[in-house]
């Protein structure tokens, strides 16, 4: 046995309540990583080498045995090692018996193996309790306290006794724990990090039908209709024109789509009274995006800005770089009133004109307000003292109706934090 330290890792800092002993078989970067974050917490940690001697970089505070002499020392043992060198596991099958082992592994690609890396380890271990966690965590997010990263940790495993364990570390060092249910979810878990960006379909798909429905609107209004009526052709407008059109329309509607969720959110917790129930699945899901949406609008903002600088039109620039630039900021709402505004200014009297209407079809900036006008109707009327008070209440706790839920318990809501951004 050695005591291993080193100046890699910065001070670390002990909580009062003093936590049990865990194992963590690997000392790579995420395994040196999570046993920093765990000695902060006041966790006991003895790492398991195949080579305990040579073996450094090590916080300080963590013991470094063989693998077998390790193992006697935890019932929890997280397993830092790929899933390509799990084969040592076999030799340690009556040290292992009855443990709690902690896959973290991930793979190269989606899908790579017929079975998950943790259905693999039960497989190799069948006396053990196996969990799958950690996984989606990085360790840099461990090592630069979770402040910039995602909290959350998806967890699932057979044993219920075995995961909750696992949940209660997760929560002790500062995370959200998600249980997944048993571990025939644990293949899922692993394609995670490998999905290129899996919050973002939602608002790429949006996005498109958005661009492709005003993109033959304004076909049909400015392209074809000229041509039926007078054979004038001015297809060259395809190129430049029309899509300048239809970036702003994106980036206002997309603007309101990011509030609108809120604003729904707001009506059904002023509907149930309460804030401790869940949301339908496609409004939390929607909740979840609008990062992302706002983030997309602002780019579709950018590209009518560098359209805008190619074209003659040059007046209105300036307003519209300086309106959506805060798409995601706490002036977001304002950002929605500017814009807004802004195409009311553009579009001035031709909006209400019935010579505008072409084939009883009006202008895609009149469409294009539709739904930003409907959220900053809706969230004057949230905001008035009468409603917003209650509204308040209840996002503080208060309940109308104190009866418990069909179930016997509360649900909490899984979204993000609504009272900052309602």
């Amino acid at each position: 046995m050695e005591k291993t330290s080193t100046d890699a890792f910065p001070s670390i800092i002990y909580s009062s309540e003093k936590q049990e002993t865990v194992c963590i078989f690997g000392t790579g970067d995420f395994g040196r990583s999570l046993a920093f974050k765990m000695l902060q917490c006041n966790y006991s940690i003895v790492f398991g080498s195949r080579n305990p001697q040579k073996s450094s970089l090590l916080p300080h505070g963590a013991e470094i045995f063989s693998y077998s002499e390790a193992a006697q020392k935890s019932d929890i043992i997280i397993i830092a090692v790929h899933r390509e060198h799990y084969d040592f596991l076999k030799e340690l099958t009556e040290v292992l018996k009855g443990k709690i082992l902690v896959d973290i592994s991930n793979n190269l690609k989606i899908n790579q193996y017929p079975e998950s890396n943790a259905e693999y380890l039960a497989h190799l271990v069948p006396g053990a309790h196996i969990v799958k966690a950690f996984n989606t965590i990085s360790a840099w997010a461990l090592q630069s306290g979770t402040l910039d990263a995602n909290r959350q940790v998806f967890v699932c495993g057979n044993d219920s006794h075995a995961k909750q364990r696992v949940m209660d570390i997760v929560r002790t060092l500062g995370l959200t724990p998600l249980d997944q249910g048993s571990l025939m979810a644990a293949k899922e878990i692993e394609n995670y990090p490998l999905q290129l960006f899996p919050m973002w379909k939602f608002p790429f798909y949006l996005s498109a039908i958005l661009c492709v429905f005003f993109f033959f609107y304004c076909v049909i209004r400015d392209i074809i209709y000229p041509y039926v009526n007078s054979k004038k052709d001015i297809t060259f407008r395809l190129a430049i024109s029309i899509p300048n059109r239809i970036f702003p329309i994106a980036a206002l509607t997309l603007l309101a789509l990011v509030y609108l969720p809120g604003v729904i959110a707001a009506i059904l917790q002023l509907y149930r009274g309460t804030k401790y129930r869940r949301f339908p699945d496609w409004l939390d899901h929607w909740m979840l995006c609008r990062k992302q949406l706002g983030l997309v609008a602002l780019g579709f903002a950018f590209l009518h800005v560098l359209y805008t600088l190619v074209i003659p039109i040059r007046y209105y620039v300036r307003w519209t770089l300086k309106n959506r630039t805060i798409t995601q900021s706490k002036l977001g709402y304002l950002t929605l009133i500017l814009c807004t505004a802004h195409t009311l200014v553009y579009g001035g009297k031709r909006f209400l004109s019935p010579a505008s209407l072409i084939w009883y079809l009006p202008s895609a900036y009149v469409i294009a307000l539709i739904i930003p006008c409907t959220v900053l109707v809706i969230k004057f009327i949230l905001i008035l003292p009468c409603i917003d008070k209650t509204l308040t209440r209840i996002r503080q706790g208060w309940e109308r109706n104190s009866k418990p839920t069909s179930d016997g318990q509360y649900l909490k809501q899984s979204s993000i934090h609504l009272d900052s951004q309602l």
